[in-house]
């Protein structure tokens, strides 16, 4: 068993790894502090080639397997974990859909700027009444003359009101089958399309780089060619490409911790009490031992999660494990690595305060750990 990453994964991550010190995180707790999507970031991103990774080169991606990808979060995250999601949601839910089922034309037209990082892509799937029940969804789109009509509201939905959205990926019902059970299609609607209104950006706890929106349709007209795959197979479009998700907000949660653990173990060094530093002291020694040691666990869970993938084996219950104890491991590292900020952790002009903040998504996007923990257990009884 080797465990090294290939060599040209580390030098992808080291390049990261600079880019990011140099371009990322001096400036984040200020596009924190002034809500500030960093757009000229995902343009450098799209200039380095990471805009578009999982996309093949023919549609002017990288095509790049999931271990790289995941090397390349586990650097931006502990930068800035609101570029990193943002970069995540781009990356994932907003353009596999489309690469996995859209046509040669869609895929030219909308995925390949996404892919070069001209744009930046947008996933509309959560409404106001309908989170962890995708099936819940009440968005509906009426079959017209040369296309569809659709109607409802979004809400939660990442990346949709940037200067550089292109437009929104979304899931709509389109009717109900003879037995009453819901159909459902995906959609592309671009930005500026009428009857697409984008709201107010949201003031959430953590994340506050990140365009958080809700978003009205009300009778907005999109042609027939701005269907993404079958009509009526929507719903399992978007669950066939949940895993690779998964994967990613697992790494954005060991990325957390990985962060935490650098910040915990600065400040013990740097602080004095007693005439000693605080890593002197074997209270605070032992939290630091913990967060090192649950980090390591969640970053070979979730690379191993992402080895699967690339191999071509199942790995919906990896993921789910993955994203599960990553993120409950991102929140305990940030929550102890505030203690032994003691303080100055509770500023916000510290940085573990924007990481202490930013952890909680970790454990309701991209699906709920309660809901992982469903996934879970379903899959053990199964094989047992």
């Amino acid at each position: 068993m080797d465990f090294d990453l290939p060599e040209e994964t580390q030098a992808l991550q080291g390049m990261v790894r600079e880019f990011a010190a140099r371009e990322i995180a001096p400036h984040a707790a200020e596009w924190s502090e002034n809500e500030q999507f960093p757009t000229h970031i995902f343009t450098k991103l799209g200039e380095l080639g990471l805009m578009g990774m999982l996309v093949p080169e023919e549609y002017d991606g990288a095509g790049s397997d999931m271990v790289s990808y995941v090397a390349v979060m586990e650097e931006l995250g502990a930068a800035d974990q609101s570029v990193a999601s943002s970069w995540n949601a781009h990356s994932t839910i907003a353009t596999l859909p489309m690469l996995a089922y859209g046509t040669e034309e869609q895929k030219h037209r909308w995925l390949a700027p996404l892919a070069r990082g001209e744009a930046i892509g947008a996933f509309g799937l959560t409404e106001p009444d309908a989170g962890s029940d995708a099936a819940g969804i009440t968005t509906s789109a009426r079959r017209v003359e040369g296309g569809w009509v659709i109607n409802g509201t979004k809400m939660f939905i990442t990346n949709a009101g940037t200067d550089i959205s292109q437009g929104v990926t979304l899931l709509a019902v389109t009717g109900r089958e003879d037995e009453g059970r819901k159909r459902f299609a995906t959609f592309y609607v671009p930005t500026d399309t009428p009857g697409y209104t984008v709201g107010r950006k949201l003031k959430k706890l953590g994340w506050h780089a990140m365009d958080t929106r809700e978003l009205v349709f009300t009778d907005c007209f999109v042609p027939e060619d701005h269907v993404i795959g079958e009509e009526g197979g929507g719903l399992r479009q978007f669950l066939s490409v949940l895993d690779k998700g998964r994967i990613s907000v697992a790494a954005l949660g060991m990325s957390l911790a990985k962060a935490a653990l650098a910040l915990a173990v600065q400040h013990a060094k740097d602080r004095e009490q007693f005439g000693r530093p605080l890593s002197a002291f074997q209270a605070v020694a032992h939290k630091i031992a913990d967060i090192g040691t649950e980090f390591q666990a969640a970053r070979w869970m979730v690379y191993r999660a992402a080895w699967l993938a690339d191999q071509g084996r199942p790995h919906a219950t990896e993921a789910a494990m993955a994203k599960l104890y990553a993120s409950e491991v991102a929140n305990r590292a940030a929550s102890a690595a505030v203690q032994i900020h003691g303080g100055y952790g509770y500023v916000r002009e510290s940085e573990i305060s924007r990481f202490y903040a930013d952890a909680k998504i970790l454990e309701i996007g991209e699906g709920t750990n309660e809901i992982q923990r469903n996934v879970i257990a379903r899959a053990l009884v199964q094989r047992a």
